[in-house]
């Protein structure tokens, strides 16, 4: 597996990520995540504009309000896109938090069942005393290729909200 040393830093530490980094073109890899006690795969998704976040932990800050942001933000598009939150928490915290926090287009996905997602997608965290995805934004279009990705740098920041929304909104025509 590759392996892209320092590729980010989580609270200034550098760290390696796990995985190719991937680039605008690039046909999206396929992946294996729990969602309920279901297993998703990237062909089981729609075949329509699709949004990927991976996030450390929804049961954090940043990661939390990030998905709350997204949610918002693309609430006028919802029937043209699929959207999604991966992270390696459990399916039934993830189930809880959308219900907490009243998330109605955000479905999530965790990666505890491989972490195919993590190592495909080129943002599993290597050195951690438990494995977390680093935090990034993939828009994946009709025919599967990749569209938008942003590796967010500093774990801990936020993603470029505006620009992965408008690549999301040109994807879904």
């Amino acid at each position: 597996m590759q392996k892209r040393e320092k590729a980010v830093t989580f609270k200034g530490t550098p760290y390696t990520l796990i995985g190719p980094q991937l680039k605008v073109g690039d046909q999206a890899p396929d992946f294996a995540c729990a969602q309920g006690l279901e297993i998703v795969k990237l062909a089981n998704t729609p075949a329509k504009a699709r949004l990927f976040l991976s996030v450390p932990s929804l049961d954090t800050p940043v990661c939390s309000e990030e998905t709350k942001k997204f949610d918002d933000a693309i609430g006028a598009i919802r029937d043209k896109v699929a959207a999604y939150t991966v992270s390696l928490d459990l399916p039934f915290a993830q189930k809880r938090y959308c219900s907490d926090k009243a998330i109605g287009v955000m479905q999530t996905l965790s990666d505890v069942h491989n972490q195919s997602f993590g190592q495909n997608y080129g943002c599993l965290i290597e050195g951690l005393p438990i494995p977390l995805l680093s935090r990034a934004v993939f828009v994946v279009d009709k025919g599967g290729k990749i569209s938008y990705v942003e590796y967010v740098t500093e774990v801990a920041s936020h993603p470029n909200y505006d620009s992965a929304v408008a690549a999301l909104k040109q994807a879904a025509g």
